[in-house]
């Protein structure tokens, strides 16, 4: 820096072009007191040069602490840089650790609210309205974007619908899922009673704006009256809490699952979103009557797993009555009655290839059902959930078998 600030000062005392330099430095002669002056000018600039370098340092010191901690760091002996790289690697690895946790924590509570929504409920409301939606379809033309949007407002609604009554039942079932299924978020304490409270709240809320917001009176219909059994099912109260009873508890889940589902949404789409009077149909017949007897089965299998804590609470379902086996028996008897039947009226479709695909589709989930059964065994509680699972799953089959009934 001092070279730097010296150099134009050399050059200007040995520069030729004189007049000019005079001229710059407010001088007429460069004299021996001109050169003097000139010495005082470059002293001059030198020491506001060096003033200035020094603020600069003090600058950087107050600035960048950071920087300082690396310089001394470099400066000192070198365990106190290999101190420095540990804090380094300690601070990343803190940092990663808590990223982690946090990762851990969403996806704990990701797994509780599936667990909170059941999921298999949600797969049959899904598969459910999608199969009825599809019966008033006539032809490919049908199949609009005011079709879309249509489906899609039923299907938000049922879903958030769906939520509210499994989220309501479990609520007032917390001291008996601790007995019957532990892993639930409210028994296994993964969700507080106010966490569930406030969801089922938010979606009802979410079911009945959807449902106002489409204008659909069948939809509107369908809402009110889930909600309605739902809430009869569950809430502890005088004249509710049908769950207690075999008769109204069955009668619940039939309704909802066997009428309320084929009629209303089929309904919906054929009446609101196609614009075409109602009409019924053959496949709406017979997905009915079919889902009446699938839905009876689901509401009485169900509380075979569940028989310990239905009994401890005082709930009388009738496999508490009558005995697990003795419901596993009715319930085997019904489906394959079912089954037969719907064989039956695929045989008298004239399509040929929707007779194939009606009369061997029904005829492997019977064979599927019989060869099933016969290995299952009351006392294995494990068996016994995996089995009502496996009912479910020939639920969703019958969704896909019955477009083709004509």
């Amino acid at each position: 820096m001092e070279a730097t600030a010296a150099a134009p000062v050399a050059q200007l005392l040995t520069d030729r072009r004189a007049p000019r330099c005079r001229a710059q430095l407010g001088a007429t002669r460069l004299s021996c007191p001109g050169r003097f002056a000139v010495e005082a000018f470059a002293a001059q600039s030198q020491s506001s040069a060096t003033t200035a370098r020094h603020r600069f340092r003090a600058t950087s010191q107050a600035t960048s602490p950071r920087r300082i901690r690396r310089r001394q760091c470099a400066d000192d002996h070198p365990d106190f840089q290999v101190g420095c790289s540990e804090v380094a690697r300690d601070q990343h690895r803190i940092d990663a650790n808590r990223f982690e946790e946090i990762r851990g924590e969403v996806s704990k509570k990701l797994r509780a609210f599936q667990q909170f929504c059941r999921p298999h409920t949600i797969y049959g409301t899904i598969i459910g309205i999608t199969s009825v939606s599809l019966l008033p379809m006539k032809g490919l033309d049908d199949f609009t974007m005011t079709v879309l949007r249509g489906y899609l407002e039923a299907l938000a609604a049922a879903l958030c619908m769906n939520i509210y009554v499994v989220g309501l039942n479990q609520i007032f079932d917390i001291q008996i899922d601790k007995v019957n299924k532990p892993g639930l978020p409210l028994a296994a304490g993964e969700f507080s009673v106010k966490t569930a409270v406030f969801l089922v709240l938010i979606f009802l809320i979410m079911s009945f704006s959807i449902g106002i917001h489409s204008g659909s009176a069948p939809l509107m219909c369908s809402l009110i009256v889930s909600f309605i059994l739902g809430s009869a099912y569950s809430i502890e109260a005088p004249l509710l809490r049908w769950k207690r009873h075999a008769f109204l508890a069955a009668s619940c889940i039939l309704f909802v699952r066997a009428i309320l589902v084929q009629l209303a949404f089929f309904a919906h789409m054929q009446q609101h979103v196609l614009m075409r009077p109602l009409a019924p149909t053959k496949s709406l017949v017979f997905a009915t009557v079919f889902m009446c007897c699938f839905s009876a089965v689901i509401a009485l299998f169900k509380d075979i797993p569940d028989i310990d804590g239905d009994r401890d609470f005082g709930i009388q379902s009738l496999s508490v009555k009558l005995g697990p086996h003795r419901v596993y028996q009715l319930c085997i008897s019904i489906l394959l009655t079912a089954y037969g039947a719907a064989t039956l009226v695929g045989a008298s479709s004239t399509n040929l290839f929707q007779k194939i695909i009606t009369v061997s589709g029904h005829g492997l989930l019977a064979f599927t059902l019989w060869q099933r059964g016969r290995h299952f065994e009351v006392e294995n509680q494990a068996r016994v959930t995996s089995f009502y699972m496996f009912i479910w799953k020939l639920f969703y089959a019958e969704y896909f078998l019955i477009p083709f009934v004509q």
